[in-house]
């Protein structure tokens, strides 16, 4: 891993975080993780730096077709263009809407299903599976075979340069509909349940250790590893709200996973 200190600049720092020879945030040895901010810094100049320019090819035309087009379909930052893949990436990208922004990371085995995005500075970990209509956002860090079920959304944080981007870290789960959003931190081999959405401060019910998670914007909040998280609910506080039996939404850690989770969990080697 290179020198946050040295940090390329331009195509250079996209190449590096292509190669995952920089990382936006990496994990000590004691499991706590550290945001690189000067990588984050030199990706915000990149965008200040870059010029706006017409993008597209003759394979995206083809979609618009009967449109009367000027030129290419699309204008963006003239290095963050979409990001190509070759055999030796040994990721497979499936046809149908997909997009992978240059910056980002692929481990070997990777699978993204149509259509799904990945937005620069993220980090997706070997043989994971990014499903259909799933968003890794800007430098959010997913570990090795991890289950980005279809329509999870992976919030993404690139200001201000010192926050901690979502983190999802080996083997775990995320179900569809899901949202992980400002920094939240899911450990290994947790399932995140249909459903599901987690911000720095959502209240988590553990109800085997019968304790209450939360986090702060400063310290977001931090999931358990194997943890089981389900949509719930929690009574409203006030006479008013008691009356009319308002309930406020909650996160829930029903269990701890068990061979049962894994067997339901599992990727299917057959997919790949």
């Amino acid at each position: 891993m290179a020198d946050p200190q040295d940090v390329p600049r331009g195509a250079a720092l996209l190449e590096a975080l292509e190669t995952a020879e920089l990382r936006v945030a990496d994990r000590d040895h004691d499991g706590r993780w550290v945001v690189n901010a000067r990588v984050k810094e030199a990706i915000l100049d990149l965008f200040r730096t870059s010029e706006v320019i017409a993008m597209g090819n003759e394979l995206t035309r083809e979609s618009y077709q009967g449109m009367d087009l000027q030129g290419p379909p699309f204008r963006d930052k003239d290095l963050l263009r979409v990001r190509q893949f070759n055999k030796r990436d040994d990721v497979r990208l499936v046809p149908g809407g997909s997009a992978v922004r240059r910056g980002a990371y692929l481990g070997p085995g990777v699978v993204c299903m149509p259509p799904m995005y990945v937005n620069i500075g993220a980090f997706v970990g070997a043989r994971s599976m990014i499903d259909s209509h799933a968003l890794v956002g800007s430098c959010a860090q997913i570990g090795e075979g991890v289950h980005i079920s279809a329509a999870a959304q992976i919030g993404g944080v690139l200001e201000p340069p010192g926050a901690r981007p979502v983190i999802v870290e080996e083997g775990a789960f995320v179900g569809g509909n899901t949202g992980l959003y400002e920094g939240v931190l899911i450990r290994t081999g947790a399932v995140i349940a249909a459903g599901v959405v987690l911000t720095a401060t959502t209240r988590v019910f553990d109800l085997v250790k019968q304790q209450e998670l939360v986090g702060t914007r400063d310290e977001p909040l931090e999931i358990p590893a194997g943890a089981v998280v389900v949509p719930g609910t929690r009574p409203a506080a006030g006479e008013w709200a008691r009356e009319r039996s308002l309930a406020l939404g909650c996160a829930v850690i029903t269990k701890y996973r068990d061979e049962r989770t894994a067997v339901a969990t599992a990727l299917e080697e057959a997919l790949r």
